[in-house]
């Protein structure tokens, strides 16, 4: 048996409830983090509970669009559940990517229940320097 010590989880309970799980139509969102490692640029969503059937990763010219499906567990019938926190139904995620990114390239990974979208920064974004010519490159001309 479990106890519940928040005074607070009744209201958030019943106000998600009220919301609803999310839907196809009217998905949830995901918790993510974003941040640029090297000449990449790393996008992590929290998607425990998922299996990789049930994600979704579009990206259409510069919008990424993560979907995630967290399904009720199989139970036996002889089960009785008495707390049901863990929040299912439909989760995405838009993000609009910058013109410096190459979307050709993105790579996924999902491990312990983390989604990890690496995206290289486009060699043309990369800062590079630009050789001066000199006086010794010129010739003059007489006539």
């Amino acid at each position: 048996m479990l106890m519940r010590t928040d005074p607070f989880r009744d209201l958030d309970r019943l106000a998600q409830q009220l919301a609803g799980t999310g839907t196809w139509t009217r998905p949830s969102t995901m918790a993510m983090d974003a941040y640029r490692e090297g000449d990449e640029y790393v996008v992590a969503f929290d998607l425990p509970g998922v299996s990789t059937e049930a994600i979704d990763i579009d990206v259409e010219r510069n919008m990424l669009t993560v979907k995630a499906e967290r399904r009720p567990a199989a139970k036996a019938d002889d089960v009785q559940m008495d707390l049901s926190e863990r929040p299912l139904g439909v989760f995405s995620r838009q993000i609009v990517l910058a013109d410096t990114l190459d979307t050709e390239r993105i790579a996924a990974d999902y491990e312990a229940g983390v989604l990890t979208l690496r995206i290289p920064i486009a060699e043309r974004a990369k800062p590079r320097k630009i050789a001066i010519g000199g006086e010794s490159s010129r010739k003059q001309i007489s006539g």
